[in-house]
């Protein structure tokens, strides 16, 4: 019995995770990695049937479950957050994750696989214009149908990452200890476009360049011989010091406002130097208040 006024622990040991996002964003892929990690995983599960397979899994004394659910499931699809919100009453613990990626890419990943959007009633060909428009409003229109499971969940842009990049960002995520809130500091290119995921962005593309410095031009910020460099310049204190006290600042007040999931982006042109240097001091600040995770869109490798 549950005493009022206090707060009633988990009924099991339950890990609920649940994966949507656009399609063709890399969900098999995210959901082979939790299989992998020891996840029961269901793709395509209807949502009025997510609460009984959780009452299963429960009576099974599962522990890690994982469910990919999407625009799959047609006009159930808007019974899913109170679904969600019924099982966070009852004390399961769950963290959603929601792939995104640009219009672009996914256009191209549809052009390459000639497989056919969910919504779209083309036979799945994108090799002419009216065929290529038809899919880019099936897109949107996902967009549209998906934004409230967006909101409140962890997102990952997989646009310019690989599949391996993605299964890695994922280990990342189950492996970070649970507490009120996760950062995500994330180093980028400029050249290459800005990252979906990002709730903040930091231009550092002012800052002094160890790609003219012939020696530093191989190495990243990673390297001691550009730490040493990057820190004998007063800009690139002044510049950390601003971003510090930014977050610093404001990052009690995200989390009062039940935000799970905060992605700090800084681009450099090359992301290779500047960028990956700071990304690497700010998670260090901030890892033993928050459960801080790196990742380096240019750099990060199979």
């Amino acid at each position: 019995m549950s005493v009022p006024g206090t707060t009633q622990a988990p009924p099991d040991g339950l890990d609920l995770f649940l994966i949507t996002g656009m399609s063709g964003s890399g969900k098999s892929v995210a959901l082979a990695a939790l299989e992998d990690a020891g996840y029961y995983c269901v793709d395509n599960l209807p949502p009025e049937l997510l609460e009984s397979f959780v009452a299963l899994q429960r009576e099974r004394q599962a522990t890690h479950v994982a469910v990919a659910i999407d625009v799959r499931s047609g006009v159930s699809l808007p019974q899913l957050p109170l679904q969600l919100e019924a099982l966070r009453r009852e004390g399961i613990r769950m963290r959603s994750l929601f792939l995104d990626a640009t219009t672009d890419a996914l256009v191209r990943r549809y052009s390459e696989t000639r497989r056919r959007h969910p919504l779209s009633r083309q036979d799945g060909r994108v090799d002419v214009p009216e065929q290529e428009r038809a899919l880019v409003q099936a897109i949107e229109l996902e967009r549209e149908l998906l934004a409230d499971l967006r909101d409140g969940a962890d997102v990952i842009d997989t646009s310019l990452i690989r599949p391996a990049q993605l299964r890695t960002y994922i280990k990342a995520l189950i492996g970070a200890p649970r507490r009120q809130m996760t950062l995500v500091f994330q180093s980028f290119a400029f050249k290459r476009g800005l990252p979906l995921d990002a709730d903040y962005v930091f231009d550092v593309r002012m800052l002094p360049n160890p790609h003219y410095v012939p020696a530093l031009r191989p190495l990243t910020g990673r390297d001691q011989p550009v730490i040493d460099w990057l820190r004998g310049h007063d800009e690139v204190a002044r510049m950390y010091a601003d971003i510090e006290q930014f977050l610093a600042r404001w990052l009690d007040a995200l989390a009062q406002d039940h935000r799970s999931y905060v992605t700090v982006a800084i681009g450099c042109t090359g992301g290779q130097h500047r960028s990956v240097f700071l990304v690497e001091q700010l998670a260090r600040a901030f890892g033993d208040r928050w459960a801080a995770l790196k990742r380096h869109r240019e750099l990060d490798v199979d």
